[in-house]
């Protein structure tokens, strides 16, 4: 635990923002978490994830309004999410670039989609900075409450350490006996057989 923290504290900050570059949701709740307990700021961790999180869906439109539809023809795999983006985009114009950053699946596709779609800059870039700031409030707000919760619990574990593992230690006993219960049962009634 004490390597992890002295990681945390020295890469904390640029894993915070390769996180966010791609979709990491796992790393800033992570970073938040250790925000929670003063090994990181959170403040920083926000304005990290922010900064990160806008210059990647802005980079990622950028792609799609340069390059168009000839990305999704040159790979197949991401043509099936970028197809559903198109359509929720169709069909939810605004409310889709503002929340496509939660959409699992279609979250890293849909700003190519959105810059593929003709979508202009100008009106796409301030609807972007809305989105990755709703998206920094709740990823670290959550991740913060997560951690504050998650360190509490294994606080009280230690208290309960002992009979924890007696109880982990139980169950596995239980479970040996019932294996060899059933397999003594098993290796009789074939043996019953077997005498008839």
């Amino acid at each position: 635990m004490e390597l992890f923290i002295e990681f945390v504290k020295s890469w904390g900050y640029w894993a915070v923002f390769a996180g966010s570059l791609i979709e990491g949701e796992s790393v800033i709740l992570t970073a938040c978490a250790m925000a929670s307990q003063g090994y990181l700021d959170i403040y920083r961790v926000a304005i990290i994830a922010f900064i990160g999180t806008t210059v990647a869906d802005q980079a990622l439109y950028f792609v799609g309004w340069y390059y168009g539809e000839a990305i999704f023809d040159r790979f197949p795999k991401i043509k099936v999410r970028a197809e559903r983006a198109f359509e929720l985009l169709r069909k939810y114009d605004i409310a889709f670039i503002i929340a496509c950053r939660f959409v699992y699946g279609v979250r890293t596709t849909s700003p190519v989609v959105i810059g593929a779609a003709g979508i202009k800059p100008w009106r796409f870039i301030p609807l972007n900075i809305l989105s990755a700031v709703i998206w920094t409030v709740i990823s670290c707000t959550a991740g913060y409450l997560l951690g504050a919760v998650v360190f509490d619990f294994f606080a009280h574990v230690e208290v309960f350490q002992k009979y924890i593992i007696y109880g982990f230690g139980g169950v596995i006993l239980m479970i040996v006996c019932i294996v060899k219960v059933r397999h003594y049962i098993r290796h009789k009634k074939d043996n019953e057989k077997g005498n008839v």
